[in-house]
């Protein structure tokens, strides 16, 4: 396949490292030093340009290409590529935007709008991570399979969680429960029944909604939401405004601070369930007067790092059981978390990632990518020609490369415990982690 990416920060940098490999990528961008950079990193075709001219989507080829992605950091432009695009030939569009109204229009039309064929959100996505993390505590990522009937969770294990230390097997207590990774100093390993969990250890694991709920209070007991749960969301920015409208949905009441008065009330009138309250969140006076030291999840979506970064630790200073930070500079995501920062969210990431999955979703029928594409969580539809098709799950993995794990099943939309004698049917949705150096292997076998 030809693709074409237009913006060369650093969503489509992500996006052009994880597709290089496997299809033809063409990258345009204004900027000469991330045109260069990129031509000697990446095995990509890199032109300098801007993409919103005919010329320079001609000189990218855009007549071959089979998709082109806008993902430049600028909303109308994105929208003004694809549309000049359409007027050349009809290659599959994608459009990353920010604002959520740009995305209401496109679903409000019956053919989408703007020449756009998918449209990726990057506000909506990230209020709806962050809204995923607040739902299992001590979860750093979370992302439903096979309609909702399997989840998959990655959640670090800290020094006084009750499995630290244990064997996978002794942690092994849940019925419909896989551990499928375990990431330890950036690495990623298949964890055996004698793999010692140990603190700082990032465990993968995927499973029913409810064996994952069951494994996050193991891993932190004190930390499950609930309608009597404190949650202190700081910035009405849009992503602040959807993560409250969410929790909203979940029947949960927060509190948002926000310090623009005008901004405030109209927050007021859109979020009923939501207590919002007018005042600069750096005064850590008004934090303790208002009890932000008893909440136990406070979100930081306000619109600069630096800022986000000053409320989570005052806010865990005073005493918030956990903080969420929305990181806009990738670069800053493991300073936050060295800070004790719990979960620091980028944007940028979490698009890339729906991007990369969306364009991947040849045969799969959902995909999560873990550990910056290091490896990836596949929900497949099992066809008569898979090598998993009518065979126990014991003999048909010895037809597989290592680095694979089945980790649930759905047949006719009920959960099946995969175990070693387990047969898995035609028509079977299969949820399993692959390392990314077996993946091309495992999906021709599959």
């Amino acid at each position: 396949m030809r693709v074409i990416i237009v913006g060369a920060g650093e969503v489509g940098s992500s996006i052009a490292e994880s597709l290089a490999d496997n299809h033809e990528v063409v990258v345009v961008d204004q900027d000469g030093e991330r045109v260069d950079s990129l031509t000697y990193s990446l095995d990509v075709l890199a032109i300098e340009g801007d993409g919103t001219s005919l010329d320079t989507l001609r000189d990218a080829g855009i007549e071959q290409a089979d998709m082109i992605i806008a993902s430049t950091d600028d909303d109308e432009t994105n929208l003004v590529i694809c549309g000049t695009a359409k007027t050349i030939d009809d290659p599959f569009t994608i459009a990353r935007v920010k604002k959520v109204d740009y995305l209401d229009t496109w679903d409000h039309a019956e053919q989408g709008a703007f020449g756009v064929d998918f449209m990726v959100c990057t506000n909506l996505l990230t209020a709806m991570d962050i809204v995923r993390v607040i739902g299992l505590p001590a979860a750093r990522d979370v992302d439903p399979f096979a309609g909702g009937e399997v989840q998959m969770a990655e959640f670090e294990v800290r020094a006084e969680s009750p499995v630290a230390d244990q064997t996978v097997r002794q942690a092994d207590r849940f019925d419909s429960l896989t551990f499928a990774a375990i990431i330890r100093n950036g690495d990623v390993a298949i964890p055996r029944g004698e793999t010692v969990i140990q603190a700082d250890d990032k465990v993968v694991v995927i499973g029913s909604p409810e064996s994952v709920q069951q494994f996050a209070l193991e891993v932190a007991p004190d930390e499950t939401p609930s309608a009597d749960k404190e949650l202190v969301i700081i910035g009405g920015s849009e992503i602040g405004f959807h993560t409250a409208r969410l929790l909203e949905n979940r029947d949960l009441r927060p509190r948002l601070i926000e310090q623009n008065q005008e901004r405030a009330r109209e927050l007021a009138e859109d979020l009923p369930k939501t207590v919002v309250m007018a005042s600069d969140a750096t005064d850590a006076e008004f934090l303790a007067r208002e009890h932000v030291d008893e909440a136990d999840v406070v979100v930081a979506a306000l619109e600069n790092d630096e800022k986000n970064l000053l409320v989570s630790v005052l806010a865990k200073q005073l005493g918030a059981e956990r903080a969420i930070a929305i990181v806009e500079d990738a670069e800053y995501v493991s300073l936050f978390e060295a800070v004790g920062i719990d979960v620091a969210v980028n944007p940028r990431e979490v698009t890339a990632e729906e991007i990369t999955r969306f364009t991947r979703e040849e045969r799969a029928e959902n995909i999560a990518l873990i550990e910056n594409d290091r490896a990836e969580v596949l929900e497949i539809e099992i066809d008569a020609d898979s090598v998993l098709t009518d065979r126990p799950i014991r003999e048909a993995v010895s037809d597989l490369p290592n680095g694979v794990v089945i980790g649930a099943i759905t047949r006719e939309g009920a959960f099946v415990v995969p175990r070693g004698d387990t047969i898995v049917k035609e028509g079977d949705h299969v949820v399993m982690f692959v390392d990314t150096d077996v993946l091309n292997e495992v999906s021709a076998a599959i």
